[in-house]
């Protein structure tokens, strides 16, 4: 958890809506400038990104939306409008590994790393954990270091790239957020962007056994009757 003062706002955070940007974005707050959401054409953006603006606006931190439209138009993934089914079950590589969007989290980056920089901001921040690193390559510590070179290398400034959440596990973030006081039912997860969460799919499948294992009574909706833990 940060420890700076409230003068020390240094950092752009790419937040989507879901439990691990949000648990950063308040876990962060006294640092972060500016959020900024993409709209990339996912199943599930329209039902994420309202909960990134409102928690940006409750802190009182400036956000912006970018349209990357262009990814669900020319990629393949079937997290995408318009791709195969979200697959149901674990969340693990075997099973979601259709739902990879390639180099999604490098586009996004250096997009955030522009950003920074014309704001006159020293990090982007990300919140890739460690239950990622199976599934998605631009999610893994490599990944991270190699990125955050790169944009170094790329900026006047050397404006540099933060992963805090890395190494750690989805319940070890809920945990957080359940010390921060977050209502996660103010987040969203669910791949397939339904009016509910569909309680079957990898995603919230994890989301569920991450509030579970963390103790937070899980106020979420869900299509199908979740076992009560």
């Amino acid at each position: 958890m940060y420890c700076g003062t409230m003068n020390d706002k240094d950092t752009l955070i790419v937040v989507s809506g879901g439990m691990d940007s949000i648990t950063l974005l308040y876990d962060y707050k006294q640092r972060i400038a500016m959020g900024v959401s993409f709209d990339y054409g996912s199943k599930h953006n329209s039902r994420e990104i309202p909960f990134a603006q409102m928690h940006c606006q409750r802190l009182g931190i400036p956000h912006i939306i970018i349209n990357l439209g262009f990814m669900a138009d020319c990629f393949k993934s079937s997290l995408l409008k318009g791709g195969e089914d979200i697959p149901e079950g674990a969340y693990d590589e075997d099973n979601m590994k259709s739902t990879v969007v390639p180099f999604r989290n490098g586009i996004m980056l250096s997009i955030a790393a522009g950003l920074a920089e014309s704001h006159g901001l020293q990090y982007v921040m990300m919140a890739n954990h460690g239950g990622d690193h199976t599934i998605y390559p631009d999610c893994r510590p490599q990944f991270v270091q190699a990125m955050d070179e790169a944009i170094r290398q790329g900026t006047f400034a050397h404006v540099g790239l933060l992963a805090p959440y890395t190494h750690i596990s989805k319940t070890d973030i809920a945990l957080r957020g359940k010390a921060l006081g977050i209502d996660y039912s103010e987040t969203w997860s669910c791949y397939k962007g339904g009016e509910r969460h569909c309680g079957k799919c990898g995603t919230c499948t994890e989301r569920i056994e991450a509030l579970a294992a963390a103790g937070i009574d899980d106020k979420t909706q869900y299509d199908t009757l979740v076992p009560a833990h």
